[in-house]
């Protein structure tokens, strides 16, 4: 009697120990997990002034380290929803994505343009509405030239440089033509970065990439018509596909929930925020900010965007 005692008892604590694994009772092995991506891409996560998020690789890491831990999870889905944004941040993201050895279907919103389409060109498939707003395959990179300001605001700069070319993106002065040349150069250079991610991620020929890499937008209609996405449709479309791809009939959606920081800190960090601003406004004027920040970030920041 004591043995047949012991044998029930070791046999729930079996079934409790089970129930609580990954690959939990009642299919829960068979889970499609949903990350939201929104907003524009940058290398900080901080969030933006008087509210809004961002897109950054921290953000995208943790979330997909989630996804690959969880032996449940055979499939991601990503909604992105983004205007693009640093070259930088794009690249890294993308690097995460490939180490991802589940299947990745990405679902379009109203909005994945440039870098928002950079970091979904290499998922397994891509899914966007009719509407969606997509493409502008390109690089923008920008040298404020402040000249005209500083005379307005009676300021002179003696300018001591050591290299050629150092004081080119000071916004001192216009660049010239040689310097034109460089910055045409490097921003051609992230453009062919950006053309052969469509390629190798869309398989198509660099021709014609090329001939779509018009900076231009698509709707999703022309993107599917041009092969820069797979199906039109929209979230349900995209964890149908993702279930199919990973061999799953009827899916558990999980949807991630990015971290927040707690209220009281966001409200904090908003008020030192938008007080700051408040007081640049006052002591210095539009024409100070531009030039504030102008001052604080002395180096162009190339975009897909």
């Amino acid at each position: 009697m004591k043995k047949k005692v012991a044998m029930a008892g070791m046999i729930i604590v079996v079934m409790l120990v089970l129930c609580t694994m990954p690959l939990a009772c009642s299919g829960g092995g068979n889970k499609v997990a949903v990350i939201s991506l929104s907003g524009p891409i940058q290398s900080e996560s901080s969030g933006l002034l008087f509210g809004g998020s961002v897109i950054s690789p921290k953000l995208v890491r943790s979330q997909l380290e989630r996804a690959k831990n969880d032996v449940s999870v055979k499939a991601v889905v990503l909604q992105v929803e983004s205007p693009g944004g640093s070259v930088a941040a794009c690249q890294e993201i993308l690097n995460e994505l490939e180490q991802v050895e589940k299947p990745i279907v990405v679902s379009f919103g109203d909005m994945a343009a440039s870098g928002g389409y950079y970091i979904s060109a290499k998922a397994d498939k891509i899914v966007a509405l009719p509407g969606s707003l997509t493409g502008s395959i390109g690089v923008i990179a920008e040298i404020p030239n402040l000249k005209g300001l500083f005379d307005k605001l009676g300021i002179e700069m003696d300018v001591f440089t050591a290299g050629k070319h150092k004081d080119m993106y000071a916004g001192v002065r216009e660049l010239t033509p040689e310097e034109k040349v460089i910055m045409q150069e490097m921003t051609d250079q992230l453009y062919d970065q950006f053309v052969q991610v469509v390629v190798e991620g869309r398989g198509l020929s660099e021709d014609k990439v090329r001939e779509l890499a018009t900076g231009q937008l698509y709707t999703g209609v022309q993107a599917k018509e041009l092969g820069l996405v797979d199906e039109l449709g929209g979230l349900d479309t995209a964890i149908d596909l993702a279930a199919s791809l990973a061999g799953i009939e009827e899916p558990n959606v999980e949807y991630y929930k990015r971290e927040t920081p707690s209220l009281l800190s966001t409200l904090l960090e908003m008020g030192v925020q938008r007080l700051q601003t408040v007081i640049q406004v006052q002591s210095l004027g539009a024409e100070g900010i531009l030039l504030l920040e102008t001052l604080n970030n002395p180096y162009p920041q190339p975009e897909y965007r």
